[in-house]
């Protein structure tokens, strides 16, 4: 039997009180074709998306995992920093690569889809993977309950979350959008993505409904990774004919939702 070398880490450190794991493609694939940062849900880590981390690198991207503040070993609290620390996150990556005009993109669940999308235009991403997102409001929710039970400074994190609705980010968000929902969300209604479905306006974007499932049985399932890694290679391709002036990418793509 042949012998099988798991796909490693290129690098694991701390930044700025941020714990992260960064992946690079394989000498043999060459340069990444881009990048994508890797943001988890509450109460979650980011060794639980090293799936979708090794599955980046092989179809030749870079991938950095990191965990948010108040969770795994990065520094505590989660506060206000969080859209912040994603920027800070991004610059890494794109340091590490060594071009600070890489295309990237970024892939949230939960929190960290809500996160993905608020943190798009900072960062500059051309796309966006937004897992059964959070609502502001359902994490305001869950942080005065206590039903979200990681380390955060409550406070300041409410005020944060209070400033920041999604849609209206959605409606002005010029990367392209995925939204992948299960129907089943006992946590995170499905009709929440819809809603934001009716307000993308950026080329490409589109909602993608799973019949059944529930909160988590989307984040590692391999069909829709490869789904979403394909969708954002797409639209870091639409990007780059649209910087080039290439006319068939200037009008506004309807989204598709299935």
């Amino acid at each position: 039997m042949g012998r099988v070398d798991p796909v490693l880490p290129a690098e694991i450190g701390k930044r700025g009180g941020l714990s992260y794991s960064l992946w690079l493609p394989p000498d043999a694939v060459g340069a990444p074709h881009g990048g994508i940062v890797i943001l988890h849900g509450a109460g979650s880590r980011k060794e639980n998306h090293h799936d979708f981390a090794r599955g980046a690198v092989g179809v030749g991207f870079a991938a950095l995992a990191f965990d948010l503040r108040g969770h795994g070993e990065s520094d505590r609290p989660m506060d206000a920093r969080a859209i912040a620390d994603v920027e800070s996150m991004a610059a890494l990556l794109r340091e590490r690569i060594g071009a600070l005009e890489v295309p990237l993109g970024l892939r949230g669940s939960s929190m960290g889809g809500y996160f993905a999308i608020l943190a798009a235009a900072p960062v500059g991403a051309r796309a966006v993977v937004a897992i059964c997102p959070a609502s502001a409001e359902g994490l305001r929710a869950g942080l005065a309950d206590r039903t979200l039970t990681f380390d955060a400074d409550k406070s300041a994190l409410d005020s944060l979350l209070a400033d920041h609705d999604l849609e209206p980010a959605v409606a002005s968000l010029q990367a392209a959008l995925l939204l992948l929902h299960a129907e089943g969300d006992e946590i995170v209604p499905i009709q929440h993505s819809r809603e934001l479905a009716t307000r993308m306006r950026a080329p490409g974007s589109r909602l993608i409904a799973i019949p059944g499932g529930h909160h988590r049985s989307i984040q590692h399932d391999d069909e829709l990774q490869a789904v979403s890694l394909q969708f954002i290679a797409q639209a870091f391709a639409r990007s780059a004919q649209a910087r080039r002036g290439d006319p068939r990418d200037s009008p506004l793509e309807p989204h598709r939702r299935c």
